[in-house]
């Protein structure tokens, strides 16, 4: 079996953190989101993945992933020229699927589960797609599914007026070679890409197998600030451990569960976890509030933070109480002296902001 990983788009929901990086980069406990999937992938013992790159963001996030030795796999990295839709990503890397199974993974999903035993009860009940599928408040928004008490996918409608279910299709597929003849069959929407849920249906027109299974543990959507708030906040809160490899003097206080890289330096402040902060970064006569990540090289100084993602590079001074924000690379932000009160910020690179 083998494995693409999804990673182009434009992250227009990000900007403007992302005009300036792809959206699969930005880190959740410091770790980019990208870093997940493929690490979900490996569990599962698949070795050879292809990853979906954009012409504008494609060339950073091979800098950034490599070629996969890291984690023992081969990695390919295959061009999309135009954003057409999941079932023409799956058309873009035919020739390296050949014959062979596969799992199609976005790449800005976070499941809070790893996809092996997905990948086995695809193998021992070989249908020709398996789909995961979890209950939402808004089925109008998303692709639903509907299906029968054992798992058996009838029909899959996108983003539909009246929906069937409230059965919304995660971002993580698992097909057999099928699909490439499915999606052969179909004609781009009405936005003009061809749809993975016309792609699965046609599977059901052809009288495939179509398997799902509902998950009842979280999957995020990192795509919008407040959603990578969340799987950030999720992430450490179940994830993280406490390791200690930075310098905390005898004037701080630290509280749960908490994470300091090496060459971090903490002085004079409280830390209260779950919270990561990154290599050689310094917090000083601070407070670190749960579910913050704070990169590395940051600098953090007479400064409340709580709640935020603060990305390498950046500094913030002086400030009364920072919550709820996402802090692009090499961000300044420091105080203008005439007024306290809380910020929610959505700063890209290289900004400079006084507040």
């Amino acid at each position: 079996m083998k494995a693409i990983i999804l990673s182009g788009g434009k992250g227009t929901r990000l900007r403007p953190i992302t005009h300036t990086g792809a959206k699969q980069l930005v880190p959740v406990a410091n770790k980019p989101i990208l870093f997940y999937c493929v690490e979900n992938i490996v569990q599962a013992g698949i070795k050879e993945v292809g990853i979906i790159i954009s012409p504008e963001t494609g060339g950073e996030i091979q800098d950034v992933v490599g070629d996969g030795s890291r984690w023992g796999i081969s990695i390919k990295y295959i061009v999309q020229d135009i954003p057409g839709g999941l079932a023409h990503a799956i058309k873009t890397a035919e020739d390296f699927l050949k014959d062979s199974s596969f799992v199609m993974y976005l790449g800005d999903n976070l499941i809070g589960t790893r996809i092996d035993g997905f990948v086995k009860d695809f193998n021992a009940k070989s249908p020709e797609a398996l789909i995961l599928l979890k209950e939402v408040d808004n089925p109008k928004q998303f692709g639903v599914a509907d299906v029968t008490e054992e798992g058996k996918v009838k029909q899959l409608i996108e983003k539909p007026e009246v929906p069937p279910s409230n059965l919304a299709l995660v971002g993580i597929y698992i097909f057999s070679p099928r699909i490439h003849e499915a999606i052969s069959r179909i004609k781009p929407s009405e936005r003009g890409e061809l749809e993975i849920t016309d792609a699965i249906q046609e599977l059901i027109n052809m009288d495939c197998r179509v398997e799902s299974f509902v998950l009842d543990m979280w999957w995020l959507d990192t795509g919008k600030k407040d959603d990578l708030l969340t799987a950030n906040g999720t992430v450490l809160d179940e994830w993280l451990k406490t390791d200690i490899q930075g310098e905390v003097d005898d004037e701080s206080s630290v509280f749960g569960r908490v994470a300091v890289g090496k060459g971090a330096i903490i002085k004079n402040s409280t830390i209260r976890g779950p919270v990561i902060i990154g290599d050689n970064s310094v917090v000083d006569n601070s407070y670190i509030g749960p579910y913050t990540s704070v990169g590395e090289g940051v600098k953090i100084v007479n400064s409340s933070v709580e709640h935020s993602v603060i990305m390498n590079g950046s500094e913030l001074l002086d400030l009364e109480r920072l919550e709820e924000s996402l802090i692009g690379c090499r961000v300044k932000i420091h105080e203008n002296k005439t007024k306290h009160k809380a910020l929610r910020l959505l700063l890209g690179d290289d900004s400079v902001v006084e507040v």
